[in-house]
This record gives C-alpha cells, sequence and structure tokens, in this order.
C-alpha cells in the first residue's frame, strides 16, 4: 500500500490510500482512505519541517525584531495582558505561554497578576474547554482568564483617521502591557492575518464590521502591507497598546515550526516572508479532474471550513470535482458578520450596520451599485459546477449536521464520495487528482 502524506511537494502517485490529518483541537489525527487505482494523485504539500523543541522555542523568543526581548520591556509593569486568538485559528498558544509567563516572572510580574484574554471577535463564544485547550494547564491555572464579548464591556477610544470607531475590551483598554500572541494565515479580507490584526479579536461588533465593510478585501494569500484595511488595524493596535507579538509559524500537522517575535511592525514582514515561501501552492489546472481540499488546521466548523478551507476548490474550473475533507467537530460553527445561520434580528442588524458604514464611504457604495446594476443589466447565464462534497471522517462525538448545508454536499462515507466523483467524471479513466493537505494554510500563486 502506497500512503500519500501531507509531506513533500507536487509527488505524483497511482492509487491505493489517502491519509491526511484532520479534527484541530479535536485529537488531531490521521485518517486514511482508499483510493481507486485509477486515480493519478499530486500532493501538493509544502516542505516538511520539524517541530521546534520547548528549549529552540525559548531561544527565539531572546532575539526580538526592533526591540529588547519581553522581560525587558516589561520592567515597571503592572498590569500586564496577553491576547490569544480563539480555536478557530490554529496557533498553539500553549507552546509559548509559558516562556512569556517566564519573562515576565524575571520582570517582577507573577503569574497572578497577568491577563489573558481569548479574541474571538464575532466568532461567537467558545466552548467552556477551548481557554484550556489554547493557552494549556499551566496558565490556565496561574493567570487571570477572560473570553472577549464583542458586545459586552467595551470602552470607546474615539475614531480611526478612516472613520472607524475603536470600541475594546475593557481589560485590554486598563492594561498597561499588551501582548499578542498567534499567527500569520491567510484570509480573504487582510490577505494575512497577524501583527496589528490580532488586536481585531478583542474590539466590539461595530468596529470589526466597520472595518470589514469600509475597506476593501484584499483577497486569499494577497501581500497587505500597504492595504487601507492594514493600515486603519495599525492604528487601533497603537491606540491599545498593542506593543509586542510572538507568530508561530506552523507546518502542515500544527507544530511550531519557527517563531518571530518583537514589535508588531519590524516583525510582520519577516514573518509574513517565511509563510509565504513556505506555503504557496499552484492552483489547479486545467488537466486536473478532481481537486481535494483538506481544511485541517482549520476545520473546527462548517462555517470556518467554506471560509478558509475551500480555497483549491473555488479556484478549480467547473467541470472539477470538488471534494472537501474536514472533521467539524463543532458542527454549523457561527461568524457574526458573514453567518450560514442567523436570527432575524442578527440580520436585520447587520444590514442596518453595513448600510449605516457605505453611506459613510460614498467612494464605496458607488462602485457597489454600479456593479449590482451592471449584473443585472448583463444577466449572464448562470455558471454549472460541480457540487461540493464535504467529507467528515469518523464525527464520533462532533455536533451532528445535516445531509446538505449551505449547497454542501455532507457525508462520513468515502465510498460515496468516490461514487459521486465518478459519476461526476462520467466513469472516464485515469482521473487526475489534486490534493491539498493543508488547504487552510495555503495560498495560491
Amino acid at each position: 500500500m502506497v500512503a500519500i502524506l501531507a509531506t513533500g511537494n507536487g509527488r505524483l502517485t497511482s492509487g491505493s490510500a489517502l491519509t491526511l490529518r484532520t479534527a484541530a483541537w479535536y485529537g488531531d489525527r490521521l485518517v486514511t482512505v482508499a483510493v481507486p487505482a485509477s486515480w493519478q494523485v499530486t500532493t501538493l504539500a509544502p516542505p516538511s519541517a520539524s517541530a521546534l523543541t520547548d528549549a529552540q522555542i525559548s531561544e527565539r523568543c531572546e532575539s526580538p525584531a526592533g526591540q529588547p526581548p519581553i522581560r525587558e520591556l516589561a520592567r515597571g509593569r503592572a498590569r500586564p495582558l496577553i491576547i490569544v486568538d480563539d480555536l478557530n485559528r490554529p496557533t498553539p498558544a500553549a507552546r509559548v505561554l509559558p516562556i512569556i509567563l517566564k519573562h515576565l516572572d524575571d520582570a517582577g510580574i507573577p503569574a497572578r497578576d497577568v491577563s489573558i484574554v481569548m479574541a474571538p471577535g464575532t466568532h461567537g463564544a467558545p466552548r467552556p474547554d477551548a481557554l484550556l485547550k489554547k493557552v494549556g494547564a499551566q496558565a490556565a491555572s496561574s493567570c487571570q482568564l477572560f473570553v472577549h464579548d464583542c458586545d459586552r464591556d467595551l470602552v470607546r477610544l474615539g475614531r480611526t483617521s478612516f472613520g472607524t470607531p475603536v470600541l475594546v475590551n475593557k481589560h485590554v483598554a486598563e492594561s498597561d502591557f499588551v501582548i499578542g500572541v498567534g499567527g500569520l494565515y491567510p484570509n480573504w479580507t487582510a490577505g494575512f492575518g497577524g501583527g496589528s490584526k490580532l488586536a481585531l479579536g478583542i474590539l466590539g461588533f461595530e468596529s470589526i464590521a466597520w472595518l470589514h465593510f469600509g475597506h476593501r478585501s484584499m483577497g486569499w494569500g494577497t501581500p497587505n502591507d500597504q492595504s487601507n484595511f492594514r493600515h486603519d488595524l495599525d492604528e487601533i493596535a497603537r491606540r491599545i497598546g498593542l506593543q509586542t507579538t510572538v507568530s508561530l509559524l506552523l507546518n502542515g500537522d500544527r507544530e511550531v515550526v519557527d517563531v518571530v517575535s518583537g514589535d508588531p511592525w519590524t516583525a510582520y514582514s519577516p514573518a509574513l516572508e517565511l509563510v509565504r515561501a513556505t506555503y504557496q501552492a499552484p492552483v489547479p489546472t486545467d488537466g486536473v479532474d478532481v481537486v481535494i481540499s483538506n481544511a485541517y488546521p482549520n476545520d473546527l466548523s462548517v462555517t470556518f471550513v467554506r471560509m478558509k478551507g475551500m480555497r483549491p476548490i473555488t479556484a478549480a474550473l467547473a467541470r472539477t470535482s470538488k471534494v472537501v475533507v474536514a472533521a467539524c467537530s463543532e458542527g454549523v460553527g457561527f461568524h457574526g458578520l458573514f453567518p450560514m445561520s442567523a436570527s432575524t434580528a442578527h440580520r436585520r442588524r447587520l444590514t442596518a450596520l453595513k448600510a449605516r458604514i457605505l453611506l459613510r464611504k460614498p467612494h464605496q457604495l458607488l462602485p457597489k451599485v454600479l456593479r449590482r446594476v451592471g449584473r443585472q443589466l448583463r444577466r449572464p447565464a448562470p455558471v454549472e459546477g460541480k457540487p461540493i462534497w464535504l467529507f467528515r471522517p469518523e464525527p464520533a462525538g462532533a455536533v451532528a449536521l445535516p445531509s446538505q448545508i449551505g449547497g454542501i454536499n455532507v457525508t462520513s462515507s468515502w465510498e460515496q464520495v468516490v461514487a459521486a466523483v465518478s459519476r461526476e467524471q462520467g466513469n472516464r479513466n485515469p482521473l487526475q487528482v489534486a490534493v491539498y493537505p493543508c488547504a487552510a494554510l495555503q495560498w495560491l500563486s
């Protein structure tokens, strides 16, 4: 049996098994499925990289970019606060938090005086065990832990030069030394996260909406140093006192393989260069019959699989069969700005807020209206494409899902997926199959 593992780059294999990692935060396990002998499989994976030891992570935190180590920056401070992203980001913050706490202790600040805020933005309330999974047992037992709520306990800090209202978590506003822990992952709005974008997750709903709807999206994996979205966030990050960041770079198994720390602006560019160089992948070519997009390590829910794990699928031709692999351990999930399902009251709130933002930005409102009118006048014929199949391996203990949601077919039967692909491709042989083993980390050149 030949196993196609999530390592290497551009390897071509025929048959007979496909092994991928799945279920981020819920086991991070490997799953193996049988592959028809007629499938010519090319695995488009990033280069393999070994996980760092705790000592190696600690060593990298001794040489931050553009500033001294945290222990020196923190001397004389009394209310340090660490922002960590939520489980919808794959960052294993627990690997670096003990090192940061040691730096703060060296500066005379005991762990009991350190606050940690999980920053879900508009993602909704995380599960009760999410903080422990994210920060680890040491930080959970010794620090003050908070989960940000974008609708409560906010402090207003005026507006940015772009007109964005700055409503920030009260614990962040009361801190005198803010540290951000996260990673640089591709996304649609900012191109890539990280840097000052770590501040977004602790803002109020209105602030986050203004940032998303008040600026043009950059596109998945697009360099974003000069975008207004990024500049607006830079202003906000400075206003809330984000003084240093620790960015963890991961491999396809969600292991830490590098660390870039330091000044949020000085450290961002080298971290972005590393990520872009590592996770570049080609778009599916005209000759590809089937695209398999493994949403790991961002496969927590259907909402975020759709947003983070399907870029290879959306880039494929209409005739291409489309398969996404995702555990969706938390079911449908929720994003307040782009919900797959939401109450009528929430949708009304969102519509009213969008209208208010665009009315204050007429230079963006007019092009949106003209594009919509143009589409209506042209009335293009709908593009017929193959359906998306979401293969959900071994969902024992996961939240139940319907067999179809948001136009996506959901199944835990790999045999059903293979049969559907065969039908869609007219039972042709052989089929050219492109596999993206960690699609949520990969950007397409």
